[in-house]
C-alpha cells in the first residue's frame, strides 16, 4: 500500500564540536562512538554492502541536514518526467540503453545533493544517513527501486572494503564502469514508494544528514 507523506523538509545546520565519519562498526564495543565522530554499523561478511545497518553518533558531533531535494529541470522544453534529465550527464536529454527515467532523475538529484553539501563545506563522503522517496514512473505499477539503486551506487557505497578499490557500477544496461564519484561512505538509508511528490514530474526526492569532518 502506498503512503502519502508530507513534503517540504527544512534545512537545519547544527554546530557543536567538529566531527568526522569513521569506517568501522562499533556494535562489539562497550561504549558509543567517540565524541565528534559517527560510526556506521556495517553488515557482516560483505565486501561491498549498499547501506549501513545503522549509524552511531558520538556526543558533540557537528552535523548538517539538507532539505528534501528533487531533480532540477535541466532538460529545457522536454515534457513531464523527461524535463528532469540532467543534460550535463545525458547530452540532449537522450538516455543510453537501459537507463531508466528514475535512474536519470536519481543521478540528477544526487548531483544537486553534492552541490548542497559543497555549499555547506561538506562532501558525499561525509553523509551518514539518507532518506529517499520514490514515485512510480508514468504507466508503471511500482517505483523503480533498481534504477534508483544504480544511480545511488554512482555516488555512494562503491568501494570494496577489503581492497579499498572501487567497484564498477553499471549505467543502465552498459558494462559496469568506474563510478561517477568513488566513495566508501555507506549511510543508513530508507527508500519509500509514495503516491505523490511535491513537483509534477519528479520521481525522486532525497534528504541526507552529514557530519562535519574534524579540522
Amino acid at each position: 500500500m502506498k503512503r502519502k507523506l508530507l513534503a517540504g523538509l527544512a534545512v537545519v545546520a547544527v554546530s557543536f564540536t567538529a566531527g568526522t565519519a569513521t569506517a568501522a562498526g562499533w556494535w562489539d564495543k562497550p561504549k558509543p562512538p567517540r565524541p565528534g565522530t559517527v560510526a556506521p554499523v556495517l553488515p557482516a561478511g560483505q565486501a561491498n554492502p549498499m547501506i549501513a545497518n545503522g549509524v552511531g553518533i558520538g556526543a558533540n558531533t557537528a552535523y548538517y541536514k539538507t532539505s528534501g531535494l528533487g531533480p532540477s529541470a535541466l532538460n529545457t522544453g522536454a515534457p513531464g518526467e523527461a524535463a528532469y534529465i540532467d543534460t550535463a550527464v545525458f547530452p540532449g536529454g537522450t538516455l543510453p540503453a537501459g537507463v531508466t527515467i528514475t535512474e536519470a532523475q536519481g543521478i540528477n538529484v544526487l548531483r544537486r545533493i553534492g552541490e548542497n553539501l559543497q555549499a555547506a563545506g561538506l562532501s558525499y563522503d561525509d553523509v551518514y544517513t539518507m532518506r529517499v522517496f520514490l514515485q512510480n514512473p508514468a504507466g508503471a505499477a511500482t517505483a523503480d527501486f533498481a534504477g534508483w539503486n544504480r544511480a545511488y551506487r554512482q555516488y555512494f557505497a562503491n568501494t570494496d572494503l577489503t581492497t579499498g578499490k572501487f567497484v564498477p557500477v553499471p549505467l543502465g544496461t552498459a558494462a559496469p564502469a568506474k563510478p561517477f564519484v568513488v566513495n566508501k561512505a555507506r549511510p543508513s538509508r530508507f527508500a519509500l514508494e509514495i503516491e505523490n511528490l511535491p513537483v509534477n514530474g519528479w520521481l525522486v526526492e532525497v534528504e541526507v544528514d552529514a557530519a562535519y569532518p574534524t579540522r
